[in-house]
């Protein structure tokens, strides 16, 4: 059987502009959130701590950098794989998109400095209860809805013959009908919010269905990323396209079922609540398995001929192996513990490293050199492992009862498993932030300066 090369070829100039402000915009918001997380470390320390005007800067401080990390980086990422896959028409609205997406991330990055606070730890997208942030997250939101619509009528087109190219826009036009869904989920919700639901609650519920269905969007944007990265390493993806459409179809499929529970459940009740967290743990990895599966058969049937893309093939290994675990961690989630980040932690990570793979690959198609070298490879290994030891971590502390959203002595950490547990967790995060942060320095090395051509085109 031939080999089938599931990629994307270069994208026109126009996509190309706009892929990379998106591609900007993503790694932007890594750059605020790794400066937030150390104002998180110095808003505890004795001495320092006072310096800061704010009467909760910890937890005000941890709003934006996850805010930045799940939903900025996340849906910036997905803007620059809808760019390339765009076609020439209506790019204003393109970079309409993108100019929103930039001002509504920026304001969320200084409302703290402009007094923004009364944090809300709350699931999926935790606010601060101040004008100005929702000023941001509200033009951020029509940003990526603009992004969305326009990836629904202005993306190159499958085709009548389906080669693997045309499997990799099928995903990514699944991923952009889901993120439809996910704006419908949020409207629905907004409009139907019973009038108990305050507070925490109130966005608790705001974001639950929305914020579920949009993990199937990311997901499917994994598996294009898995199916481009293992062809760029080498492997000999024995998969037919028409399979790999069927296998993007059944990834999504799950997604459609949020409008049944709408349309079932009122908003609040316990089924609702409960259709969303089982369309996502029996849903989810639907698509997944099989693809890892392939993909996997593939790599080992290669044997040695892999020689190319190692930072590529590392990360692909790593975002399979990951996503795995917490697929299968979420099965174990018994109780509010930490468990269950371990299970989301898995899964998220997951998307990061396909994300972070799939840029090593996309920077010269982007007019960008190429990164290469030792510190190139093993930065997938060095942010992959170090994920996986957290990622486990919490997921044995969790299997003892330690409690989710807690620090400290609220911890009750009292035995030596519960210790080594959590800091398994604390030396893996440590380390997953090290190899963050190569990646960062990598790919700005690798993007300044840029090539001559692609300033002038």
């Amino acid at each position: 059987m031939l080999k089938l090369a599931f990629s994307l070829p270069a994208p026109d100039s126009g996509s190309r502009r706009l892929a990379i402000g998106w591609l900007m915009l993503a790694l932007g918001s890594l750059v605020v959130a790794g400066l937030y997380t150390l104002l998180v470390v110095l808003s505890r320390t004795p001495g320092i701590q006072d310096i800061f005007p704010w009467v909760d800067f910890f937890h005000t401080a941890l709003v934006v950098h996850v805010d930045l990390t799940v939903v900025v980086w996340f849906l910036s990422f997905a803007g620059v794989l809808w760019s390339l896959n765009s076609s020439t028409a209506c790019q204003t609205c393109g970079w309409v998109a993108l100019y929103l997406c930039v001002g509504g991330a920026t304001i969320i990055s200084i409302a703290p400095f402009l007094g923004a606070g009364d944090p809300l730890m709350n699931n999926y997208v935790p606010v601060l209860r101040d004008p100005i942030f929702f000023a941001g997250l509200g033009l951020f939101g029509l940003g990526f809805g603009l992004l969305v619509l326009r990836g629904l009528f202005f993306s190159q087109a499958v085709g009548h013959y389906i080669r693997s190219g045309a499997a990799l826009r099928f995903g990514l036009y699944t991923a952009l009908v889901i993120g439809l869904l996910s704006i419908l989920a949020l409207f629905a919700s907004w409009i139907g919010m019973p009038a108990f639901a305050q507070d925490t609650t109130y966005y608790e519920l705001l974001f639950w269905a929305s914020g579920h269905t949009i993990q199937f969007m990311h997901v499917q944007l994994m598996l294009v990323a898995w199916l481009w990265l293992a062809a760029v390493s080498g492997a000999k993806l024995r998969l037919n396209p028409r399979v790999a459409l069927l296998l993007f179809a059944l990834g999504a499929i799950p997604a459609l079922f949020g409008i049944y529970i709408y349309w079932a459940y009122e908003i609040g009740s316990a089924n609702h609540l409960l259709g969303f967290t089982w369309q996502m743990q029996f849903g989810g990895g639907l698509a997944a398995l099989p693809f890892a599966l392939i993909i996997l058969l593939a790599v080992i049937s290669s044997g040695k001929a892999i020689v190319t893309a190692r930072a590529e093939r590392s990360a692909l290994w790593f975002s399979m192996l990951l996503f795995g675990s917490g697929g299968i961690i979420g099965f174990l989630i018994d109780g509010s513990n930490v468990t269950v980040p371990a299970h989301y932690h898995g899964s998220i990570v997951a998307v990061t490293l396909a994300f972070m793979g799939l840029t090593y690959h996309l920077l010269p198609m982007l007019g960008f050199r190429k990164p290469i070298g030792r510190s190139v490879n093993l930065q997938p290994i060095i942010f992959g492992v170090g994920q996986l030891m957290h990622v486990l971590g919490l997921a044995l502390s969790g299997n003892r009862g330690v409690q989710r959203k807690t620090a400290g002595e609220a911890q009750g950490l009292d035995n030596i498993q519960e210790l080594a547990g959590m800091l398994i967790m604390g030396i893996g995060g440590l380390i997953a932030i090290i190899g963050g942060v190569m990646f960062l320095v990598i790919v700005f090395k690798a993007m300044w300066p840029p090539k001559p051509e692609s300033l002038l085109s």
